[in-house]
């Protein structure tokens, strides 16, 4: 076969396996389309597929096929990152500063500090699990921020499912994520911190604050159908000078989209744009992401270490949120509700750990770990919150500051 058939014999296991996984099995309860394509990129990686069936995979994921899949994968979710970016807005939280900051410190410290904990316990555990470029606290400080993710992407597609998005509880819960997802990639940024080329992320950084806003102007001054081309222009080259000062171009997709006005583009349009990516380019980054996947230290101490992990983000969210709830006097059932839908992590947290393993800040068998507490934490959330929200109907709950008896369940 030529390396164009071996590519589309890929991209057609890519898109077919998890879809047809999805349909045929109506997964959709505990697992969305987006986290079966995560697991089939897992199953398909090195340590499953590559272990049983090893001239098949080194057959078809050969050096160049998976450099072409790692493209597409790149700009998919850089793409997607900058979406993120875009349509966070802070002016919301702002609205609501006392109960935005104390909420999201709480969801985002308390599972920061047990997975620090958790860390630190693999470390104690066995060698292995840091990545030969990083510092004890880099490793520490990466690993608790993994279980303090909010993947706001997929927390968006999950509240559209169960209709609260765009009502009273979707905005509140947006606003938390939102706060959290700038602290999330403000630490990244720290960790990432190369002190030998501190001056080109400094140079970076003064560049940036001052061209963002020309070019904030220029889309401005632009007809709407230019400010998308001329946006995606943006995106490449500030991930691009990111990506140079060692910043990764990640971190710089985020930046380019968070200082943008979302108000510059209709919303329909970026809703469909994300729902283009989704379905044509994340696919081929989940399996990219799976064939990062490694058991070598052992399946056991991989899936040990990813309990633990899953307990420390799990338990550090719902407590965390409890203890706001208390603060802030929420009605009872409020804080369970709120702690479970934040506890979606799929997208972010993988590209957080991507981002961590390719600057050998943790080493693959962290990175499997870590992929296997995001996508059970993200397949915990519906299961977790459809009942909270049947009782919050059938008790004609009184609004949890617009998430009440209105928002319970969708359709109903």
């Amino acid at each position: 076969m030529t390396v164009s058939q071996v590519f589309l014999l890929a991209m057609v296991m890519i898109l077919a396996i998890p879809f047809l996984v999805w349909r045929v099995f109506r997964t959709e309860y505990y697992a969305p389309l987006v986290v079966v394509q995560i697991i089939t990129g897992i199953l398909l990686g090195p340590g499953l597929l590559g272990a049983a069936f090893p001239s098949y995979y080194q057959f078809v994921f050969t050096p160049q096929i998976t450099l072409a899949l790692n493209g597409i994968g790149w700009w998919s979710v850089m793409i997607f990152v900058w979406l993120a970016g875009l349509e966070l807005d802070l002016a919301k939280a702002w609205e609501h500063k006392r109960e935005t900051g104390i909420t999201a410190s709480l969801a985002f410290g308390t599972p920061l500090l047990l997975g620090c904990g958790a860390a630190l316990l693999l470390m104690a555990w066995r060698g292995g699990w840091m990545g030969t470029g990083a510092h004890p606290w880099q490793f520490v400080l990466g690993v608790g921020m993994s279980c303090a993710v909010t993947a706001l992407p997929i927390l968006v597609l999950l509240m559209e499912k169960l209709e609260i998005l765009r009502r009273p509880l979707g905005d509140r819960i947006l606003r938390y994520a939102s706060v959290d997802d700038v602290a999330i990639w403000g630490v990244l940024g720290l960790i990432l911190m190369d002190w030998d080329r501190l001056g080109r992320q400094a140079l970076f950084l003064v560049s940036f604050a001052v061209v963002s806003q020309l070019f904030r102007r220029l889309i401005k001054s632009l007809a709407e159908t230019d400010r998308w081309y001329v946006s995606l222009v943006w995106l490449a080259a500030v991930g691009l000078a990111a990506d140079w000062c060692g910043m990764h171009f990640m971190v710089g997709a985020f930046l380019a989209g968070l200082v943008m006005d979302a108000s510059s583009f209709a919303l329909p349009e970026m809703d469909a744009l994300r729902r283009f990516v989704l379905l044509t380019g994340m696919p081929v980054f989940f399996l990219s992401t799976g064939l990062r996947t490694n058991w070598q230290v052992g399946g056991t101490q991989v899936f040990v270490a990813a309990l633990a992990l899953l307990a420390a983000a799990v338990g550090g969210k719902l407590l965390g949120v409890q203890v706001a709830g208390r603060i802030l006097k929420w009605n009872k059932g409020e804080a369970g509700l709120v702690g479970w839908l934040l506890q979606t992590k799929a997208l972010i947290m993988i590209i957080f750990a991507n981002v961590l393993l390719d600057r050998k800040v943790i080493t693959s068998e962290t990175f499997t770990s870590l992929l296997i507490m995001a996508v059970l934490s993200t397949m915990l959330t519906i299961p977790m919150v459809m009942p909270r929200l049947r009782r919050t109907r059938d008790s004609s709950a009184p609004d949890f500051g617009g998430a009440g008896a209105a928002d319970a369940l969708p359709g109903e």
